[in-house]
């Protein structure tokens, strides 16, 4: 596919400026406080998944980003970590008592900062993870870090402890974008940690992209993904920045004036994956590009990608086990988000052995309209019969409402509606999110301003 062709100004601009990300389906907006621990327990045991995956959420920061809308806390103090992981660990007996059993393929630490943790903390938890949880020989590893908190030794002592997959917050190396968003770094450490951890065998190395950020221009982002082309990493990620200064105070803090508008944004945007695509990678979904040899590109070949609350994977049909604050989990036939801020989170731990704050458990149509948005974001194609055949429907009498909502989509040529299949084009790969929209009996006009932007 030739980049070019995704880019429309006239579609892009036809279509609502906001709408889910859908990570999940129903998304996190239509999770409630009436799920408790015994719906989840209840979904542990209904699960019919076979493999378990978990997310772990470090929460601090030693600084404020400001473009930042993740959950965190922002110290200088490490001792913060040391009560946090005595809470962690506990939540992890917890649940290991529940799933413990299940093979695990794959661990994956965000944040916050997750590098916030110092070699002993972060020995103490992956000791305590694999002390209560059954990894499989072959799991996969993996680790989001600051680089301002990173030297090669660490690379060194996350191989050992078992990490083989680094996430890397690049965001952009130009010095003035850097000093306005108050994440100054050094690219040359960047290249050293990138160069160490290929040295250490690490499966793949991932960098983080954002664009709409305060005094960015198409000549310094290119300087930018020059870079990235520079260090040869397996997949980049490339996130909209979104601006939402009533809800995020830090964000406050940058110069609004310096902010790409809507038309510089999309400059900037096509200026990327234009850029990426030229250097070889595949453009994965929405948001991610892979070099062709990796699992994510092979994925998307063998259309057997899919996607949850990390964005895009190859873990299909494993339940998902969120630990720590804030953290969400998809386990059968449920989605649950532990407490988001750290004394609610503690308190749920000590008090109800569990720290689920809210969540959903899916219906039959839930589960119908996740397989089609997910076959949407992931594979560009709806195998109608597949899902007919799976959930006892006829399709197009269950979505006739909603095939004729697609109209707009046929007429713009984005949508191919086939006797067997929904088709989308790859023109309207920029668009995947709203043609899920159609499908989405939740979304209403009230709520879209709750989502961040499509472009």
């Amino acid at each position: 596919m030739h980049s070019s062709v995704i880019f429309d100004s006239a579609l892009l601009q036809k279509y609502p400026a906001r709408g889910p990300r859908y990570t999940s389906y129903p998304t996190a907006l239509n999770f409630t406080p009436k799920f408790g621990k015994p719906d989840l327990l209840k979904a542990i045991e209904q699960s019919n998944n076979k493999t378990l995956s978990l997310y772990v959420h470090i929460p601090f920061c030693h600084k404020l980003c400001y473009y930042c809308g993740c959950t965190k806390v922002v110290t200088r103090l490490q001792s913060k970590a040391d009560v946090y992981l005595d809470y962690l660990i506990k939540e992890i007996e917890i649940q290991a008592q529940y799933m413990g059993h299940k093979p695990v393929t794959r661990v994956h630490l965000g944040g916050g900062t997750p590098n916030f943790l110092n070699d002993i903390q972060l020995k103490r938890l992956m000791n305590g993870l694999k002390k209560h949880f059954n990894f499989t020989t072959d799991a996969e590893l993996a680790i989001e870090v600051d680089p301002r908190d990173m030297t090669c030794e660490r690379i060194d002592t996350m191989a050992d402890m078992g990490f083989n997959r680094l996430s890397i917050g690049l965001q952009d190396i130009d010095p003035k974008v850097q000093e306005a968003i108050n994440r100054v770094q050094s690219t040359e450490l960047i290249e050293a940690l990138v160069t160490r951890a290929k040295a250490r065998n690490f499966r793949s190395v991932n960098l983080d992209l954002i664009y709409g950020l305060p005094f960015q221009t198409p000549e310094s982002f290119a300087n930018t993904l020059e870079a990235v082309h520079k260090m040869q990493v397996e997949r980049v990620s490339l996130f909209s920045y979104a601006h939402l200064p009533e809800r995020f105070a830090a964000q406050r803090k940058l110069p609004a004036d310096a902010l790409p508008n809507a038309e510089q944004k999309l400059v900037l945007m096509r200026l990327a994956i234009e850029t990426l695509c030229s250097y070889g990678y595949q453009f994965i979904g929405i948001d991610h590009f892979a070099l062709p040899t990796d699992e994510l590109a092979k994925a998307q070949h063998n259309k057997t990608l899919t996607r949850n609350f990390q964005g895009y994977t190859t873990e299909a049909d494993s339940d998902l086990l969120g630990l720590g604050v804030s953290a969400i989990s998809a386990i059968g036939d449920s989605y649950s988000q532990n407490h988001k801020d750290l004394n609610g989170y503690y308190y749920s731990i000590e008090h109800d052995k569990a720290a689920p704050e809210k969540g959903l458990v899916l219906s039959k149509d839930d589960h119908i309209r996740q397989q089609v948005i997910s076959d949407i974001m992931c594979n560009l194609t709806v195998d109608k019969a597949a899902i007919s055949l799976k959930f006892g429907i006829d399709f197009d009498k269950y979505f006739a409402d909603e095939l004729g909502k697609l109209r707009p989509f046929i007429e713009d040529q984005m949508v191919v509606n086939l006797s067997h299949a929904i088709c989308i084009a790859y023109k309207a790969q920029l668009l995947l999110r709203h043609v899920c929209m159609v499908f989405d009996v939740y979304l209403g006009l009230a709520t879209r301003q709750k989502f961040s932007a499509t472009i």
